[in-house]
């Protein structure tokens, strides 16, 4: 299958198919294929195990597809392509066959990049105007490598969860098992490793439905970070979007690279079989190209004009709408068929259950606003594939009128950062914020109910990878990011955080009572709150990365779960906090509360009180210190089971929150056919329990949380 081989004519090209693209095996030979709507001419580049190159040039171009079909050519082969073509970054055209790039459609990768062996299209080092093409060979892009994509599915079913009842886990692959006792040290920080039964166990009793996994494209290493001694720990710098990353697998780290995608598909399969979803954390807005100044790995050498936007009276520079560089162009139909193949790729081959969409407004622009109605959408919602997965929203991205949260389509969830935003003040203390809340706790209805959406398009969260760790949200004022050789100046200033009283750890006594007391709280509405709830990874066992709210480039043990000083008694509440949110269907509503009266009960399905027991006022809403108030959710007294079989029962609930900083008395609200109030979880004490009468009195101690239910009938 080698050179000689091929020079020796006993493999001849073939024509072959200008679709699918990519390389395709079917057996007996692969078929190659590669869009270029500018290029003057296509060699496919074979390397043999010592590395040496076989070019060979596809003379069939088919609407802008060069293609051809090689006999023998087998699973393991790998490959590049060498595009000729114009070298005028003025024009944006950047073509120079010195470079060898990478197949946008590979399914597999060869190793990682290697700067040494070269990765620019032009001289590096020589003033910026100066784009002079090199003539050496420019080889350090990792290789695509020919997969076979068969494999034993047999037995897999998705969960398919609906998504008012999912509980998602934002999680990094190797971040959540680098560290974990029970996971052998070969397979920790690997798709292996979260498929490793300690790891599945632990999900499983945690109770969430879902796992939010960060980039797993493959991605590239950026070059200020390498020269630093960091590394791109987060993977938000795709080079590819059909390759899982190697760093991420065990198989690779045995020298077997392209047995990442069995590991990935095996990971899957296990996490199915755990009754968990899988949620990939997609970043089509951008590559790892950057900007002009840039490497060109594979779009850009492959036709610049067709994947980026790019400035129409200035074409060498690049839109940039993410603050990376470039911005892929969702415009061209190719870029758009790229994405779409990419998307169906994982969820078809690979059995994904769906995607979060990184900085998903970016997708969505036309010119330069943002266009609910963009192709984009419109392919997506017309897929028989696509349309049927769990599709969320990051939705913004930098550039003008990027901040879009409440307005993307029917089917789409969305990342609610305005959630993350109020309940943050709300639990530091900030007044005047009762009628926000209200909205929050609802499902945020003012968002998403006039649209044609439902309260679990509101995916809730109040802290992700972005930002501080819910530990560190209570302990610390300022961020603390030294560690990222950026003096300090990266990362957000407006956190919304509060210390308690000390900032970053202390063994002042009432300072940590407070702050495992607001981390309680703050989770406890998280998943008691009508919407889809989101926990960071790491926030139930306190989690801390030492006040750096952008560890971005830490791929240490400011990263990395540190399961060896859980908090134990966090995640236990935790646990039970899921386990009381899966029990009470009143919790998870399909539809938005109204506050429609119920027949013949004398009440209404969701109430509002203040701590006296009377109904929240208009004065009540608007006043600037309501730190406190009572929420009532109507249930209707069936005990039902639930998808996997377990017994819920639909009971009246009674959620009072208060963020003051004194005590209060609560009288609880006396409902028609209530008797008493059962404490099921208080934030101020984990072991509390009991029943009071209504119209008795419940201590609400400073800054705390309280859950009731009513059981109707009894």
């Amino acid at each position: 299958m080698g050179e000689t081989t091929l020079q020796q004519g006993k493999l001849p090209l073939c024509p072959g198919d200008p679709y699918p693209l990519g390389a395709t095996w079917d057996g007996e030979g692969t078929n190659f294929a590669l869009y270029s709507e500018n290029a003057q001419k296509v060699e496919l580049c074979l390397f043999d195990a010592q590395g040496k190159e076989t070019r060979i040039q596809l003379r069939e171009c088919e609407a802008f597809v060069w293609h051809g079909y090689l006999p023998g050519i087998s699973p393991g082969q790998r490959y590049g392509y060498r595009v000729h073509g114009p070298y005028e970054p003025d024009k944006g055209l950047r073509f120079n066959p010195a470079v060898v790039l990478l197949d946008p459609y590979a399914k597999a990768l060869d190793g990682l990049e290697d700067p040494e062996r070269g990765l620019f299209a032009y001289r590096t080092g020589a003033p910026e105007e100066d784009h002079a093409r090199l003539e050496e060979d420019q080889r350090g892009v990792p290789l695509g490598v020919v997969v076979d994509p068969r494999f034993d599915w047999s037995g897999d079913r998705a969960p398919n969860t609906p998504l008012h009842q999912s509980v998602l886990y934002e999680v990094h692959v190797r971040g959540l098992s680098m560290r974990h006792p029970d996971v052998p040290q070969e397979l920790r920080g690997t798709y292996a490793g979260l498929a490793h039964p300690a790891m599945l166990s632990y999900l499983r009793e945690l109770g969430v439905t879902a796992i939010e996994l960060m980039p797993v494209h493959a991605h590239l290493d950026d070059s200020f970070l390498v020269a630093k001694g960091l590394t791109n720990f987060w993977g938000y710098s795709t080079l590819n979007f059909f390759a899982p990353e190697l760093r991420y697998s065990a198989a690779f780290r045995k020298g077997d690279a392209p047995g990442a995608v069995r590991e990935f598909k095996e990971m899957v399969k296990a996490l199915h079989g755990a009754g968990l979803e899988v949620i990939l954390d997609v970043v089509y807005n951008h590559t790892a190209e950057g900007n002009h100044m840039g490497p060109s790995l594979s779009f850009k050498g492959v036709d610049n004009p067709t994947y980026y936007r790019l400035v129409p009276d200035n074409p060498r520079f690049y839109f940039d709408y993410t603050g990376t560089g470039n911005t892929l162009n969702v415009r061209h139909p190719q870029t758009l068929q790229l994405i779409m193949d990419s998307l169906r790729y994982w969820v078809q081959e690979m059995h994904v259950d769906g995607f979060r969409f990184d900085l998903a407004s970016t997708l969505a622009r036309g010119l330069h606003e943002v266009d609910q109605l963009s192709g984009f959408f419109t392919i997506i919602h017309q897929d028989p594939v696509l349309s049927q997965v769990k599709l969320i929203a990051e939705p913004w991205d930098v550039g003008e009128g990027g901040y879009q949260v409440g307005n993307f389509p029917v089917k789409w969830a969305e990342w609610n950062g305005i959630y993350r935003d109020t309940l943050r003040a709300f639990w530091k203390g900030d007044g005047g914020l009762a009628d926000d809340i209200g909205y929050r706790l609802t499902g945020s209805s003012d968002l998403y109910q006039d649209d044609g959406r439902k309260p679990s398009a509101s995916v809730n969260f109040i802290t992700a990878h972005d930002g501080f760790t819910l530990r560190d949200l209570v302990s610390y004022n300022d961020k603390h990011n030294d560690a990222n050789g950026e003096d300090n100046r990266d990362g957000h200033n407006d956190n919304r955080s509060w210390n308690c009283g000390a900032e970053g750890p202390t063994d002042d006594a009432e300072v940590n009572a407070l702050r495992a007391r607001q981390q309680r709280n703050m989770l406890a509405t998280l998943v008691l709150s009508q919407g889809t709830p989101m926990i960071c990874g790491g926030d139930e066992i306190g989690r801390t990365q030492g006040g750096n709210n952008n560890a971005y480039c830490q791929d240490n043990e400011t990263s990395w779960h540190d399961w060896g000083n859980m908090d134990e008694r966090l995640l236990a509440f935790t646990r039970r906090l899921v386990r009381l949110r899966r029990e009470h269907p009143a919790l998870h509503r399909q539809k938005f509360f109204s506050g429609r009266p119920i027949r013949g009960t004398g009440i209404s399905d969701i109430m509002w009180f203040r701590h006296d027991g009377e109904a929240m006022s208009d004065e009540d809403w608007r006043n600037p210190h309501t730190q406190s108030l009572a929420m009532f959710l109507a249930g209707n007294g069936l005990t039902e089971t639930d998808r996997q079989g377990r017994v819920v029962r639909d009971d009246h609930l009674l959620l009072i929150l208060s963020a003051s900083s004194l005590a209060l008395d609560f009288q609880l609200p006396e409902v028609p056919g209530c008797r008493e109030w059962e404490l099921l979880m208080d934030t101020s004490n984990d072991e509390a329990s009991g029943k009071s009468p209504c119209g008795a009195h419940t201590h609400i101690p400073p800054r705390s949380l309280k859950l009731f239910r009513c059981r109707i009938g009894e």
